[in-house]
């Protein structure tokens, strides 16, 4: 039956289904063809040999719709119900009929289109929270991914680059003028950045970054059901494209939510995600893993212009020019600076820091976070003891302000501004830092916050209370605080901001001082 080949509009009739059906519609990709049928879609593999992906024969179809169902369990078992023959002719399909099959289709459960991340973004329905959930479920997913092993042909720099390579091949091929000296340009900036990160790429590949995730991982391969967001629609058809590293992963997410004008979503997610995973080692590869992410948009662009016409072929020429835009601002920027905040616990640092990520935009680290994963603890696990000898003895927070200066090296040293989180309470705590920002040449500044003490007071034993917060700072640790707290000099106030956090700071107000004083 491979000469067989199905009319995909002929599946917009009841009568090819065994199940009732409502509002048939046909939605197309580059590779594929999904039959939305009312409680049911069924989604098809065109027939086509784009070189990384091959579906021109039955049985690699067939192959193809197994892994999907296969893989897609892992993060979508509510979605993802079977493999089914289509039978019948190309003009007479009959989904899940008897007699010999020559098509397969993957049967998903349907969900409401609008639903679907990109539709909620462009709705203005998508919120700061639903980044916060979304890291967190990729964190878990990336944690549970099977890693590849020492054998394993994946995760290599040289592969990686090839795969790049391969983009900016069919690039170059379809381009001209302008479009075709930006491809070149992409060209040698992502060869050096390979070169320039090979160290780094092999750590990741022996500590067990490489693995199998999601490998497609953008607004419209995630959506909303009910209180959770789901990722769907994850690469099956080429392994090398699944098997990767766990930032590269979240670089397509970060690529489109900057690609879709919303830079602020996109430093929310992924300070999120370090802040769940800790992995901000692999920061230093983002940049370069979101140019490669929208390199891959653009020839997608590219490949469906070339099967296009009229309209069609405009738009997509134009999305060609968008990400080819993108990746070129991307490879150019940089903008590092170091901000500590600075105050006794309850003086609203993490609140202020959280708006200052996406304002600024920054990317965060925080001593509470910190503290704990290095003594073993969730989030918001509590420790035996909080003060003395718990995680709040000298020892301990000499360990987390060691950690902190780390991780704020790895940010800056990925070309971002950071944020640093913590109390800062003692002078020599501050100048470590302000050490390590004259060592890298970085400009930095202090966002300092005080309320009045009974407010300082009030806001502890009622974090205390809710117990859903990282900090274990009780009434105990702010007395301790109060007592021992060594005031900012004078020559550390000239770099400093003043905040009261008694009523509603201006976060705009602050985000615009705070530029003029690191970047004018």
């Amino acid at each position: 039956m491979e000469s067989t080949r199905i009319n995909p509009t002929a599946l917009l009739q009841a009568q090819a289904y065994a199940h009732p059906v409502r509002d048939l519609h046909l939605v197309e990709t580059h590779i594929s063809w999904v039959l939305l049928t009312g409680d049911y879609a069924y989604k098809i593999k065109k027939p086509v040999n784009l070189g990384f992906v091959d579906f021109s024969t039955l049985e690699r179809r067939r192959r193809a719709c197994r892994d999907e169902l296969r893989l897609n369990r892992r993060y979508a078992p509510q979605l993802y119900l079977d493999v089914v023959p289509i039978t019948g002719s190309g003009e007479h399909p009959r989904v899940g009929g008897t007699g010999e099959p020559f098509e397969y289709a993957v049967k998903m459960r349907q969900f409401a289109q609008d639903q679907q991340l990109d539709r909620l973004l462009d709705a203005g329905r998508l919120r700061m929270e639903d980044m916060d959930a979304l890291a967190e479920a990729i964190g878990a997913l990336h944690a549970a991914a099977p890693v590849a092993g020492a054998g394993s042909p994946y995760g290599w720099p040289a592969r990686i680059q090839r795969n790049v390579q391969d983009n900016l091949d069919t690039l170059r091929a379809g381009t001209e003028g302008v479009l075709h000296a930006a491809v070149a340009a992409l060209e040698t900036w992502t060869q050096a950045q390979n070169r320039h990160l090979l160290g780094t790429m092999h750590a990741r590949r022996s500590g067990g970054q490489v693995r199998e995730v999601h490998g497609d991982l953008h607004l419209a391969n995630l959506v909303r059901l009910d209180a959770a967001i789901v990722p769907f629609d994850c690469i099956e058809f080429n392994e090398a494209l699944r098997w990767n590293d766990t930032i590269s992963d979240l670089a397509f997410l970060t690529m489109d939510l900057r690609a879709r004008g919303r830079p602020d979503l996109a430093y929310r997610v992924l300070g999120r995600y370090l802040e769940v995973s800790g992995d901000y080692a692999g920061l230093r590869l983002l940049r370069y893993y979101e140019v490669y992410r929208a390199l891959v948009r653009a020839m997608v662009a590219l490949i469906r212009r070339e099967g296009s016409s009229g309209a069609g072929q405009a738009a997509q020429q134009r999305e060609l020019e968008r990400y080819l835009g993108l990746a070129h601002a991307l490879a150019a920027a940089e903008r590092r600076a170091l901000v500590l905040m600075h105050g006794l616990s309850g003086s609203g640092k993490t609140w202020l820091s959280t708006q200052l990520v996406t304002a600024l935009p920054a990317v965060r680290t925080r001593s509470d976070l910190e503290r704990k994963r290095l003594h073993g603890l969730g989030e918001v696990e509590r420790s035996a003891s909080a003060v003395d000898a718990g995680i709040y003895s000298a020892q301990a927070s000499a360990q987390t302000y060691e950690r902190l200066a780390m991780i704020a090296q790895q940010i800056l040293d990925a070309g971002e501004t950071a944020i640093v989180d913590a109390a800062f309470l003692r002078r020599a705590e501050r100048a470590r830092f302000r050490g390590l920002a004259r060592e890298l040449g970085v400009p930095l500044a202090i966002v300092s916050c005080h309320a009045p003490q009974d407010e300082l007071r009030r806001r502890v034993e009622l974090r205390t209370r809710r117990g859903t917060d990282a900090s274990e700072a009780d009434r105990e640790v702010l007395e301790h605080q109060l007592a021992a707290a060594e005031p900012l000099g004078d020559d550390e106030r000239r770099g400093a901001l003043l905040i009261s956090t008694a009523g509603c700071a201006d976060v705009s107000a602050l985000a615009q001082r705070l530029q003029q004083m690191l970047f004018a």
